[in-house]
Parts: structure tokens; sequence; C-alpha cells
């Protein structure tokens, strides 16, 4: 995670009257905060924010532990770039995107050991196309393969998707696709203590070796800029929704896949079909071996 003046803002300001010699006003004086401090309110947050359910009281037996943690996290993970410093954790809204980045590292860690179970909606455990219907001002469309499609348009939000409709549908792997558009496929996720959804770009049906009956469902979205938002919602994605719905078993297999360059989406797309296979078939051959 790096601090930099872009994140919180100038670190550095000029304050000059009318009258009088002027004044450099800056964040020096936060160098003097102790990193015990930082790192003991830091703590302290996750503790009472991140590393508990709703309904529960904190577990404060866990304070050493993850006091460790996030002093490895500190010393080795934090950059501060542009006249910024580590005291500046002590805003509310750098605390939590610092303690979002440990909880979900230590989540990563313990993925094995504690698999993270995802929570269906009782009323709508899951959707469909087929019930996709809408009407549309947008001129910017792809008129889909119906080979590859069975919904007639995808409404593009840039032409980087116009390009990725057509590399996908020329896919030898690609068995369909659709725009997650209307589909009501939303994935929760926290970024700066904010609750907010994420609507993935597309749903892609990959053929990866497991036969017609086993196709994995990659979730693909597609970037130009990649900013903490974007980081937050592939961490998300990554750690906590992709792993939890595999470990339902009743849903398929997924992944997630992002593509942040339109010119090499064609050999990215490729490539990252590739790593999952590859992926899928190292972990299947070391759980027969074990």
């Amino acid at each position: 995670m790096e601090i930099t003046p872009e994140e919180v803002g100038s670190s550095e300001v000029l304050n000059s009257g009318i009258i009088g010699e002027p004044v450099e006003m800056n964040l020096i004086h936060t160098g003097d905060v102790r990193p015990s401090q930082v790192l003991y309110e830091l703590t302290s947050h996750i503790i009472l924010h991140k590393w508990r359910a709703p309904d529960e009281s904190p577990q404060l037996q866990l304070f050493g532990q993850i006091k460790r943690i996030a002093k490895q996290w500190l010393d080795g993970y934090l950059h501060c770039k542009g006249g910024t410093y580590p005291a500046q954790l002590k805003y509310k809204v750098l605390a939590n995107r610092a303690a979002e980045k440990i909880a979900a590292a230590i989540t990563r860690h313990f993925k094995n050991e504690r698999p993270i179970t995802a929570l269906l909606d009782p009323y709508n455990p899951a959707g469909s196309t087929k019930h996709v219907r809408f009407t549309t001002s947008k001129t910017l469309r792809w008129e889909t393969s119906p080979e590859k499609c069975h919904i007639n348009w995808v409404i593009l939000d840039s032409d980087w998707e116009s390009e990725f409709c057509r590399v996908a549908e020329q896919h030898p792997k690609v068995v369909a696709y659709a725009k997650n558009h209307n589909l009501g496929l939303e994935v929760p996720y926290h970024f700066g203590g904010e609750l907010r959804r994420y609507i993935p770009d597309f749903i892609v049906l990959v053929d990866d070796g497991h036969g017609p009956d086993d196709l994995l469902h990659l979730i693909v979205e597609i970037k130009g800029y990649r900013g903490q938002d974007a980081v937050a919602k592939a961490e998300t994605m990554t750690t906590y929704w992709v792993p939890g719905v595999n470990h339902l078993k009743t849903h398929g297999r997924w992944a997630f896949a992002e593509f942040c360059d339109v010119y090499e989406v064609q050999a990215d797309f490729a490539a990252k079909v590739e790593a999952q296979f590859e992926e899928m078939i190292e972990s299947a051959t070391t759980a027969q071996k074990s």
C-alpha cells in the first residue's frame, strides 16, 4: 500500500497573507509519532472492525498474533512517498484500507485450512440470462454471434469491450459468454470503510478440459485505468467471492481475470485461460498425491 499526496492531499502548503511573512506548513510533525503507537492503533482497528462477525464480540485473544502480522505489514508493505508518514494511518479512511489489506492477506494464507463460505440470497440464490429483457438508448453496442451468446446485443461501456467480444467469439476455448448487464450479479466489497457494490463486466464459459458438463465460469473485468478502487474489487473477487462460491460446490467452478490493455487483450486472454488451466491441473495432481 502506498500513501502519496494524491491519496491524502498536499503534504506541503505555503500560507501567505496580505501582510506578514509566509508560513510553510507540512507534515513533518507526524514523523514524531512513535511507530509503536501506530501499530497499536492499527491492530486495535483490525480487531474491533475487520476481524469479527457483525454480532460477535471482539476476539481480544488474537491481539498479539494480529499485532505481529500488522508489524510485518508496516515494515514491508507500507510505502510513504511525497512527504507522507505512517502516522497518517491514524486517519480512519487510510486505517480502513490498511486493515482491509491485512485481513485479506490473513484470509488468503489460511484459505485451505479455513475456507471461505458464501452466503446465498435465500430468496434468489441463482440468476439466469433467460430473464434478460430490457430497452436501451445507447448506440454503442455489439451484435453477438448466436453460436457464442444467446443475448443478441452487448451494450458497450467502451470500445475496449467491443474488442473483447471479438476476441471471445473467436477463441476456441470459449463456449459462451454474456455481458453482465441486467443479470443481477453484484459483489459487495469494502473500500476505505465504505460498503459498495461491484458489477463485473463479463461472464465467460471456458472449456478447460473438464468436459462440457464442467465448464469454467470466468468472470472478466475490462479495465482502462486501474486505481485503488479497482484493486479493492480484484482483491475481493480473488480472496473472498471466488473461493467462497467454489467452496459451495453447487454452482460450478469460478475464476476471475482482469484485462488492462486493449491491444494485448487477445494474447492476454489466451494466457489467462492457459494459466488457470495449468493451476487447476497442478492443484488436482497435488491433491491426488497427498
